[in-house]
């Protein structure tokens, strides 16, 4: 008997023991983190969760016990610090995988803006589902003080403005390739209005000319990156639908996706519309600013091999009935196609880590008019249709030397042809009945040819990054109009543009570093620099006629970066000089006779000796209470025409901006308040008419809730002071050229997603 109890024991002592492990074997959870530009595992993570700690294996797998409202930190070399918060773990865990981007930006000027929850200590702005609903790419830039935006509608072509570098000086791409040439003159489908912002991960700010890898750029590149490719081990859906009213101007926005995914592959179908009417600005007057757009699209992807994918992306833009107070017509029609092929082969080579290749196609076909103006108040029934391609290829490969060096070497392609023609039926007036046609682009196309190299250093607490490219830019006229023709005889034209850019970094101490950047780059002109043909395109209301015999600009430029950060702190100050040789501006032609006869005159496109463009960007971030973080940033920046002795065109003044945000609740409830105040722009260009602008304050408020992990809801109050400004990029009205257009008065936004990602 007292053997037999005994044996009991024992037993439960047995059962007691297995229960345990089975208990914690249930609690313990894995998921591998994933290099996202290779998909391959990445080992060497630390990770710190509540009291447990650890490091990826070399399958890139950690395990842990879950523990609910619990952010965990991760580091590594390479892709820095983040904190991931409960919510968002969860939604790793059902994926298995976690996909973190290597920090290249770290060493540069630039900004990040995420799209996704996590956060790092170098993403100055966190945008969540609510930026996903945005109709137009440039509206996510609109929330940086050192971005500005050049509007002519209320609602719609926000087009950037990056420390005074504009159009054609910046680079604006799709995963560092596809980009879309605006098929309007006046530049209504910026090419930031063709990208589908509900599938963009986040968006890469790089500042001036110093990465060379995605283009020759002058001004700096704006990296819209999609998400990664979605794979799970066994068949599985995803979802989500986002969808939102604002108050002023009754605009709708509505957002979703549905995804299907496997080991071997992953499909995804998104769509995206919003509309809207005319709101009202802070003194309750009407502003013309309608709009309809839609976005819809698939993302289909396969993995060959365990280290070899393809993606293949299409998208459909649509728009409709936009308005353009300050343009001569108004948007009638916006159709857009979007084709993207991707192949990723992860080489097993010593050195060789990674080839990636991408074709694409872009293709425009744009209808403006003036049908939807008064019909008592004009002269002329005018619309113009006009298209635009672009094509293009882009190969790079990369290789890795252990953690301390890495070099890209590659060449890429672009292809960009424009062709349109004004309609013009005159119901009015002397010439009542006569119709005529005005070729605008000439059929005209430019063909650029680069090859690029990139290498990045990190000896002890030196980091060094060198980058070099040289294009070949062939710029061609299909049919050259007469007009054009007897001011240019010449139309055909060849230009290398070589540029190089070297920057160094180096930290001193724990907390503090600092960097040197050095950039030499030229890009030649644009299409509508070269060839736009007697159209009003410009700031004022004068015709351009574009110049083949343009030099290519040549940017010399130098910044200054330094960075302080602690546990709970982070100050950066950025302090910059561009010096502009043959700088691309534009001269009025008393020669010339216009096409309109209510132009006032012609402006030719020319090259002035030099321009002068510098200035600052602060921003100070501290987290002074475990629930409370604040945000203090500035942006100015200072531009001159030195040939003719006075301030550039289209400069915003200076911007500042101070933030308070709230984390309550265990990560549900978000509170934020921002105030801005943007300084009176007294520095104006007299050449272009630029008048004064005043100063303005706003204050927004937004509260955004996390009902569960799958629901969440906000609503944000823009304008709440109902302040009457216009931002001094806003055009004037085309009917009254000193009107501005204003901006929204206060509003009120309501939305709500539900993700099941």
């Amino acid at each position: 008997m007292k053997i037999y109890l005994k044996n009991n024991k024992y037993f439960f002592v047995f059962i007691v023991l297995l229960s345990t492990y089975t208990l914690n074997a249930q609690l313990k959870k894995t998921f591998k983190i994933i290099d996202n530009e290779s998909n391959l595992p990445i080992s060497q993570v630390t990770f710190i969760y509540g009291e447990q700690s650890g490091i990826s294996n070399k399958n890139g797998e950690i395990t842990f016990r879950f523990q609910e409202n619990t952010v965990m930190k991760i580091s590594h070399l390479s892709y820095g610090t983040q904190k991931i918060d409960s919510e968002f773990i969860i939604k790793t865990l059902k994926d298995g995988k976690l996909y973190l981007t290597k920090n290249t930006t770290e060493l540069q000027p630039a900004t990040i803006i995420a799209l996704r929850s996590k956060q790092n200590d170098k993403e100055l702005l966190s945008l969540q589902y609510q930026d996903k609903m945005e109709h137009d790419g440039g509206a996510l830039l609109n929330n940086i003080p050192a971005i500005s935006s050049i509007r002519k509608s209320g609602n719609y072509g926000f087009d950037p403005v990056i420390r005074g570098f504009k159009y054609d000086q910046l680079n604006v791409v799709i995963n560092g390739v596809q980009s879309a040439k605006a098929a309007c003159p006046n530049r209504m489908d910026t090419p930031t209005s063709q990208i589908p912002v509900n599938m963009v991960d986040r968006v890469e700010i790089l500042k001036g000319p110093y990465s060379l890898r995605y283009g020759s750029v002058i001004g700096g590149t704006i990296n819209f990156i999609s998400s990664p490719l979605n794979t799970s081990e066994d068949f599985s859906t995803y979802a989500r639908v986002s969808s939102g009213f604002e108050s002023n101007g009754d605009i709708s926005r509505n957002e979703g996706v549905l995804g299907f995914s496997h080991k071997k592959y992953s499909t995804t179908f998104f769509g995206s519309w919003s509309e809207g009417n005319d709101y009202e600005d802070g003194n309750n007057i009407d502003i013309p600013s309608g709009f309809n757009r839609g976005s819809f699209g698939v993302d289909f992807g396969v993995l060959i091999t365990d280290r070899q994918e393809i993606k293949i992306s299409a998208t459909r833009n649509v728009a409709r009935n936009v308005d353009f107070p300050a343009l001569p017509m108004d948007l009638l029609e916006d159709d857009t196609w979007l084709f993207n092929v991707t192949h990723k082969i992860n080489i097993e080579n010593k050195n060789l880590h990674l080839w990636k290749t991408t074709a694409y196609g872009t293709f425009v076909d744009h209808l403006m008019g003036n049908e939807r103006r008064n019909q008592n108040s004009r002269m002329v029934n005018a619309s113009t249709e006009a298209k635009t391609y672009t094509y293009g290829a882009r190969t790079e490969g990369i290789w890795n030397f252990s953690n301390t060096s890495k070099i890209y070497i590659g060449a890429d392609i672009r292809i960009d042809k424009a062709e349109g023609t004004r309609k013009r039926e005159f119901i009015a007036g002397p010439n009542t009945g006569n119709i005529f046609f005005d070729n605008a682009w000439q059929n005209s196309s430019i063909i650029k040819t680069g090859f690029f190299a990139e290498s990045q250093w990190k000896y002890k607490q030196w980091k060094i990054i060198a980058s070099g490219r040289i294009n070949v830019n062939d710029a061609s006229i299909d049919e050259p109009q007469n007009e054009f023709s007897t001011v240019f005889n010449d139309t055909n034209t060849t230009q290398i543009n070589p540029s190089i850019s070297l920057g160094v970094v180096k930290k001193l101490g724990n907390s503090f570093s600092m960097g040197l950047w050095l950039a030499r780059a030229q890009r030649s002109g644009s299409i509508t620099e070269r060839y736009i043909n007697f159209f009003p395109v410009g700031l004022d209301r004068f015709e351009m006629l574009g110049n083949p015999d343009l030099d290519p600009e040549i940017n010399n430029q130098m910044d200054l970066t330094f960075d302080y950060k602690t546990k709970n702190t982070a100050l950066t100050l950025n302090v910059y000089a561009s010096y502009v040789d043959d700088f691309i501006s534009s001269l009025v032609d008393e020669s010339l006779t216009p096409r309109l006869p209510n132009s006032p005159g012609v402006r030719r496109y020319i090259n002035i000796d030099n321009a002068l463009l510098s200035g600052f960007e602060l921003n100070w971030q501290q987290q002074f209470l475990p629930e409370l973080l604040h945000q203090f940033s500035v942006a100015y920046t200072y531009g001159e025409d030195k040939e003719r002795d006075e301030a550039l065109p289209e400069i915003p003044p200076l911007d500042m901006r101070y933030t308070i945000k709230g984390n309550l609740m265990n990560n549900k409830l978000h509170p934020e308040i921002m105030l801005r105040h943007v300084l009176k722009q007294t520095r104006i260009s007299n050449e272009f008419a630029e008048v004064e602008t005043p100063a303005f304050t706003t204050l927004d408020m937004s509260i955004k809730y996390r009902i569960n992990p799958t629901i969440s809801a906000s609503v944000i109050a823009q304008n709440l002071l109902d302040e009457a400004y216009f931002e001094h990029l806003n055009r004037a009205f085309r009917s009254d050229q000193t009107q501005r257009i204003f901006a929204p008065g206060r509003n009120i936004i309501v939305s709500v997603n539900l993700d099941f990602l």
